[in-house]
């Protein structure tokens, strides 16, 4: 397939008139200059200079990519970070142990040297960003084949790529496709890796209202952690170091307690992990009515399984806490989408507009395309249908993922005694992160309830042969989950340590000076031989062999056509507004605080306040149980009446707005008029979530913890004067 230059299109896009801008849309910071007399016209007081630029500090620096999927961003001169408690939860949980229950009770440093260490977290400060199109297409010709024109756009990123990081310490680039492929994008980042968790509330606040209350409103969740950048003494990127000093920051966010009210200017400054505002009808029909669906399903036995064995004990709370909430907050979003997206008719009206592209399309380079891109979608359907439940089934077992894991780590070449050694530590290491978090009869029930529906459910000709052939076996799903759960190598640190010593007389009489050639592969067959790596391998040898590859060529056909797409729509409507596609990229998104209406006759107000709190409060259900001081404060507060007793009813907590986000947009600053803080954006209403494929004004809302719940809660809760001194003395 032959290349089609359609830079002067988009040049085009870029140039036209702003004046029908909606709220709607994640813009990109570099360009945001050509909707700031939008954003001015609804409230705003900055400039498109302060919201970004590579001449001075301004609010882009500031704003971080906390760990791999998050936002984070900088509120003190000392480096200073707030998120969401969700997005620190896995660092939470992994210093909380049954004696120190820092998700049940909390945590906050009285002082910086208080302050824990995260190996393996890291935030990333935007330096700059950098249309490179002409830089990426450079040598593309219209002879070129489509995998000549892939290869040739990987040479000359990598190239870019590689003298924008050789420009200082500690920095990362990439360069991402905008709008299919038709714009490129430089990203230079300088990465921190010395990030020290500072403070989380419990988990009854950071968590309030758990699975029950998540993606809906009203919320009452206290949903932030607090961490701090550390650098060298050069203010550079550093390795964990008791000599780091806290960063200090080119830019950090003042934070206003002014509070907020409907129809208030809001701005999201953030990294939307994933968006698909402009696919195919078929597209939108596979989500909504197939897709969710299924994993909806699956996910739901995966977690009423976790829930009976956590409410039975503390140890396993606290083991699957993290993994509960992972597998929660999709299940709970895909249900909102499939829903939203059926309310509103994206799939018809998707069609309808297809059907006028086509009209306007005749006789054009474009024609046809959209029937094209239907025949594709109907032929990729059982591929991504098979990765649905492969994702959802198999891929869900972790004693079979660790043993993989295992096997891949000790499969490591060695030769010497000392390499040997080391080895054997870090398989040592492995087991205990992988066991302090493992409650076997979970694994094997979840186990059996997913690969029946497998089973039941999946195309018997999409099914592998080895698997068939194991069923046929056993006989049952659950007479192989015998075999896997109670003879694995894997199901303890026990029979870890058993097999290694069985497996030592091998090791030993290859040993040498060195290690005699095919030693370990002869004492890895024996590992190999186990029912869970076995089970691992041979699924995902399916998936990889029969699958993967039909899907990859399927969806690299689809983006192809696509391109094109995406260039004729905008040709199509040239007074639209045109967003790229989040894809964990900086963006901004802007709006104002607003209520909404979930069906006739309710209308939802924009703020929720620690009388909701009280009224959902429940002793008797985990997700509702808040610490007895809240209680104790609000109780005293209401006993003293007047105004102390109305202070405390209508203590804000959080609010809704009517900005464009997404996941990634988590722990993102939410800024007013004025570019400081009210606010940290922590989910949507569950009405909304299909603005991922179809943006409703009506509905869609982002939920924003009000800046001053945090810091009552810090002051109240916490105790950490210190840190509100810190916050709002700069």
């Amino acid at each position: 397939m032959k290349i089609r230059h359609i830079l002067p299109s988009i040049a085009a896009f870029l140039l036209v008139s702003t004046a029908s801008f909606a709220d709607d849309g994640m813009w990109l910071p570099s360009l945001i200059s050509q909707r700031i007399a939008d954003m001015q016209a609804k409230g705003f007081k900055l400039t498109a200079e302060d919201i970004y630029s590579v001449n001075q500090a301004s609010l882009k620096d500031a704003v971080v990519l906390f760990g791999s999927g998050c936002t984070g961003e900088i509120v003190s001169k000392d480096g200073l970070l707030l998120t969401n408690h969700h997005c620190g939860y896995s660092q939470i949980q992994q210093h909380s142990s049954v004696e120190h229950d820092y998700l049940k009770d909390g945590f906050w440093a009285m002082r910086r040297s208080e302050e824990l260490p995260n190996p393996g977290l890291t935030v990333k400060f935007l330096d700059r960003m950098e249309d490179v199109t002409g830089i990426i297409l450079k040598g593309c010709q219209e002879t070129m084949t489509e995998a000549q024109r892939d290869s040739l756009v990987r040479a000359n990123s990598s190239a870019l790529m590689k003298q924008a990081t050789a420009e200082g310490k500690g920095l990362r680039a990439s360069v991402e496709a905008m709008y299919y492929g038709n714009q490129y994008y430089l990203f230079v980042y300088r990465e921190f890796s010395d990030v020290r968790l500072v403070g989380a509330p419990p988990s009854s606040i950071g968590k309030f209202g758990g699975d029950t209350d998540n993606w809906m409103w009203p919320r009452h969740t206290g949903d932030f952690s607090m961490f701090r950048v550390y650098a060298d003494k050069n203010n550079e990127p550093v390795a964990y170091s008791e000599d780091n000093v806290p960063y200090q920051p080119k830019r950090f966010l003042k934070i206003s307690t002014k509070g907020v009210k409907e129809g208030d200017f809001t701005f999201v400054y953030g990294f939307p992990g994933s968006t698909q505002e402009y696919i195919h009808s078929k597209a939108v029909a596979y989500t909504a009515e197939i897709s969710d669906p299924v994993k909806i399903d699956l996910r739901t036995r995966r977690l009423d399984i976790q829930k009976k064995y956590m409410s039975a004990s503390q140890a396993v709370r606290i083991q699957y806490s993290s993994k509960n909430a992972s597998v929660s907050n999709a299940w709970k979003k895909w249900q909102g989408e499939a829903k939203g997206l059926i309310r509103n008719d994206i799939v018809t009206k998707k069609a309808d507009y297809e059907k006028r592209f086509e009209a306007w399309a005749h006789g054009t380079r474009y024609e046809g395309i959209t029937t094209k891109l239907g025949r594709l979608y109907d032929e990729l359907e059982k591929y991504s249908l098979a990765v649905d439940y492969y994702s959802e089934t198999a891929y869900t077992t972790e004693i079979a993922s660790f043993a993989n894991r295992w096997v891949s780590m000790a499969s490591r070449e060695v030769s010497t005694l000392d390499e040997i050694m080391k080895l054997l530590d870090d398989i040592k290491a492995l087991e205990s992160s992988f066991f302090k978090d493992y409650y076997l009869p979970i694994d094997k029930e979840s186990f059996i309830a997913v690969m029946n529906v497998f089973e039941k459910d999946m195309a018997q000709d999409m099914k592998p042969a080895w698997y068939l052939e194991q069923l046929a076996s056993y006989g049952s799903v659950e007479a192989w989950a015998e075999e896997i759960f109670s003879k694995s190598i894997f199901r303890s640190p026990a029979s870890c340590e058993e097999a290694v010593r069985t497996v030592e007389p091998i090791v030993a009489a290859g040993l040498g000076t060195t290690l005699k050639e095919g030693t370990m592969d002869k004492a890895l067959e024996f590992f190999k031989a186990d029912p869970a790596y076995q089970f691992y391998t041979n699924m995902y040898k399916w998936y990889t062999t029969d699958i993967y590859p039909r899907r990859t060529e399927l969806n690299r056909e689809i983006t192809l056509l696509m391109r094109d797409y995406m260039n004729g729509q905008m040709e199509f409507e040239p007074h639209k507004d045109f967003f790229p596609d989040a894809n964990l990229t900086l963006r901004v998104a802007y709006g104002n605080v607003g209520g909404y209406s979930p069906k006739d006759g309710v209308w939802y107000n924009p703020v929720s306040t620690l009388k909701g709190i009280i009224e959902k409060d429940n002793p008797e259900i985990f997700d509702y149980n808040i610490p007895q001081t809240l209680r104790d404060i609000y109780a005293d507060g209401i006993a003293k009446g007047g105004a102390a007793a109305e202070k405390v009813k209508n203590q804000p907590v959080c609010f809704l707005a009517t900005n464009h986000t997404t996941g990634g947009n988590s722990g993102s600053p939410v800024i007013n008029a004025d570019g400081e803080l009210i606010g940290l954006n922590f989910d949507r209403v569950w009405e909304g979530t299909m603005s991922d494929l179809a943006f409703d004004p009506s509905f869609c809302r982002n939920i924003t913890l009000d800046i001053r719940y945090l810091l009552f809660l810090v002051k109240e809760i916490g105790g950490a004067q210190w840190l509100i001194d810190e916050m709002l003395g700069n």
